[in-house]
């Protein structure tokens, strides 16, 4: 891996679909100086020889004590234009029934978020991972996917 493991990330951006609104699972960072801090999804480094699809749905269970054990679609990667953090999503629906709590002493807040307002909330650099959902969730990328053999 040519990246060094503090400037990588991976983590998952699971939805949900309530009526017509999508709604995507967001986490916050705890801590007073956090306090303003953008919300994000929820991430983390790669163990020493861990895939990242591995790490991110690792970092779920942790943050959001969510376990999930569905495919995920690996939307890329985003690069944090400050910190030249690099942060892999992989995006999945949310398990049926998914009741996301803090789990873990780095996040403060865990919500299903309606799209539009996760637009204002989420890192400005991880605003493109909720483009590419969209795109990846639109229905002719879905009947794509179903008439391509795996």
């Amino acid at each position: 891996m040519s990246e060094t493991r503090s400037t990588l990330s991976s983590g998952t951006l699971l939805y949900r679909v309530i009526g017509e609104s999508l709604e995507v699972l967001l986490v916050h960072p705890a801590g007073n100086y956090n306090r303003r801090a953008p919300w994000g999804i929820p991430k983390g480094a790669p163990d020493p020889d861990e895939e990242l699809e591995a790490t991110a749905r690792r970092e779920t269970l942790e943050e959001t004590g969510l376990d999930i054990t569905h495919t995920l679609t690996h939307l890329g990667f985003v690069d944090y234009t400050r910190s030249k953090k690099r942060v892999h999503a992989y995006a999945g629906p949310a398990p049926e029934g998914a009741a996301p709590r803090c789990a873990s002493w780095e996040v403060d807040k865990v919500e299903f978020i309606e799209i539009t307002r996760a637009r204002r909330i989420i890192h400005p650099d991880q605003a493109a991972l909720l483009d590419r959902l969209q795109r990846h969730l639109e229905p002719d990328a879905a009947t794509d996917a179903i008439s391509k053999p795996a």
